[in-house]
């Protein structure tokens, strides 16, 4: 392990964010369905928001003030995690970083949960902030589920023209979900992820697309959205289907969420600074 595969910025004192990352009730609310912790010698998650969850796999390496390490089985290989708080001001960073992560299990199609870690933390690190600062959380991915499609709503107090400009906008699409997005606003249209120049051909493809909902092809599966607006607030309903149920894409839903809770955030918070650190 070398660079942190993912970190976020908490604004909070290192021990409130340390209390949330150990302290097994909190642990149920923002992070796993099970939880039991009990320093330095236990720090167990498990149940159908955690990765290979049917049980606990977690064995503690060490355990201090501002870290947590532990070795966790997925996929019968052992890895090894680690939880690095830093405090600076006030605002506390959470870092982790973990062995055996394979970028390119994503894009196989392979089922191995190694190729899901990234988005894992992502969308679990995330829930950790808005849990903190005492934001609503997002929705969480249930790793067990052998579905077709997956869908989660969030409540954005933003009105539907600001959520649809966010969504199809290139520019801002791509400042809160932290990544280049290149979007080509109409029906035919490209959208791509990493940029338009980068995907070429390759690049998902608009097949419907209104003031309120649209749907984006990707080849192996369809992303859609719908908003509903009232009262200056939207509701937005986001989809994912056409997928083999019998191999869900955990990785790539739980990235879709992470990045749409922080749109939320991004519409939501006037002075917006995304909880996640860049680079």
């Amino acid at each position: 392990m070398t660079e942190p595969m993912t970190s976020v910025r908490i604004q909070a004192p290192l021990k409130t964010v340390f209390h949330a990352l150990t302290d097994p009730a909190e642990m149920r609310a923002w992070f796993a369905e099970h939880a039991e912790v009990d320093l330095p010698n236990r720090y167990e998650f498990w149940g159908r928001y955690t990765l290979d969850g049917d049980a606990p796999h977690q064995r503690v390496i060490e355990a201090g003030d501002d870290v947590i390490k532990f070795a966790w089985t997925l996929d019968d290989t052992e890895t090894t995690a680690e939880l690095r708080l830093t405090e600076t001001d006030g605002e506390t960073t959470v870092a982790v970083t973990q062995s055996h992560f394979d970028r390119e299990l994503i894009f196989s199609g392979s089922p191995s949960p190694l190729g899901a870690l990234e988005t894992f933390w992502a969308l679990a690190l995330g829930n950790l902030a808005d849990h903190v600062e005492g934001r609503k959380l997002g929705p969480r991915v249930d790793y067990t589920a052998k579905v077709s499609e997956f869908s989660a709503t969030l409540e954005i107090d933003a009105p539907t023209d600001r959520v649809r400009t966010a969504l199809t906008d290139s520019e801002q699409a791509s400042t809160w979900f932290g990544y280049p997005i290149g979007i080509e606003p109409e029906v035919g249209g490209r959208f791509a992820m990493g940029g338009l120049e980068a995907a070429g051909d390759h690049a998902a493809k608009f097949v419907a697309l209104d003031d309120t909902s649209a749907r984006i092809d990707w080849g192996s599966m369809v992303t859609s959205w719908e908003l509903d607006g009232s009262g200056g607030k939207t509701t937005l309903t986001f989809v994912t289907s056409g997928f083999d149920a019998a191999q869900p894409p955990y990785a790539s839903w739980a990235g879709w969420l992470s990045g749409l809770v922080e749109l939320r955030r991004y519409l939501e918070q006037p002075n917006w600074r995304s909880v996640f650190v860049q680079g």
